[in-house]
C-alpha cells in the first residue's frame, strides 16, 4: 500500500538542475550563434519582406 519514499530536497534539486538545463539549451539556441550567421539570417529576413513588400498590390487611395 506505501509507495516509494521520496527525499523532497532530492527531488526539489533535481528539478531545478533539469529546468535551469532546459533554460541553458534554449539560451544556446537563441543566443549561441556567431556574427555570420546572424547577418545572414538578417540578410535572408530582408530578402523575404522585400519580395513580399513588391508583390503588395495596393488600392488607390481616392476609392476606399
Amino acid at each position: 500500500m506505501s509507495g516509494d519514499v521520496v527525499n523532497l530536497r532530492q527531488f526539489r534539486k533535481a528539478k531545478q538542475r533539469a529546468d535551469k538545463e532546459k533554460q541553458a539549451e534554449q539560451n544556446r539556441l537563441t543566443f549561441g550563434r556567431n556574427k555570420a550567421e546572424k547577418t545572414l539570417t538578417k540578410t535572408l529576413n530582408e530578402k523575404a519582406e522585400r519580395s513580399l513588400d513588391q508583390g503588395r498590390l495596393e488600392k488607390p487611395k481616392d476609392q476606399d
